[in-house]
């Protein structure tokens, strides 16, 4: 019994992303959830009472699981620009594989921050460190001088800002051509780390 629930809030979850994906948290409806999940509403209902439930179990899973990892590599012996270049791949990977959460966590943080900064900050994860990382870099003469805070703000938005603006980016510059969009998104984390280290990079 207990693997037939497993597996069922499996299905509601991949439901649940695919829907968020196409329609965005506030088009997403529960039976459009259910339907997709292959389940009835009630169902889900017994699961997950609310939208931003299902969205809580997604974000908390992958919270779990990318800013462990991104504080493994802030906080390793390796080169800045490797870090860099680790840390990129790794948030990149991550919105590749779940786009919608942007969007959720902008109206998230308007809404209600604490949450979103409870749920990061139960997982180890501090932001300063990757100041503090970037700063000591510039200290050791690796990368040009510059307020950390700016240049680590910078590499987020590059990475963030193509999958929160994707509806106008996909109409606007694509033409809605869902070959030519998907490409640039798997183009995004090289074209990204290149301009960063070609941008940062101390020169001797």
């Amino acid at each position: 019994m207990e693997t037939k629930k497993d597996t069922t809030e499996e299905k509601i979850l991949d439901a649940a992303k695919n829907v968020f994906l196409a329609k965005g948290m506030d088009g997403a409806r529960m039976q459009e959830i259910a339907d997709e999940a292959g389940i009835n509403k009630a169902l889900l209902h017994y699961y997950f009472r609310s939208k931003e439930r299902l969205f809580e179990a997604i974000f908390s899973e992958i919270v779990k699981f990318a800013f462990p990892e991104i504080s493994r590599i802030i906080s390793s012996d390796e080169p800045v620009i490797d870090k860099i270049e680790k840390v990129v791949d790794a948030y990149l990977n991550l919105l590749l594989k779940h786009p919608f959460i942007p969007g959720f966590i902008m109206k998230e943080l308007n809404r209600d921050p604490s949450s979103i900064f409870k749920m990061i900050g139960k997982f180890g994860f501090r932001p300063q460190s990757i100041v503090d990382a970037l700063q000591g870099a510039m200290d050791r003469g690796e990368i040009i001088k510059m307020d950390p805070r700016h240049l680590a703000i910078n590499i987020v938005s590059m990475c963030v800002f193509p999958f929160a603006a994707r509806p106008i980016i996909n109409y606007l510059i694509f033409n809605e051509d869902k070959q030519a969009l998907e490409k640039f998104y798997s183009e995004r984390a090289e074209v990204v780390k290149q301009f960063v280290i070609n941008a940062i990079k101390a020169k001797n």
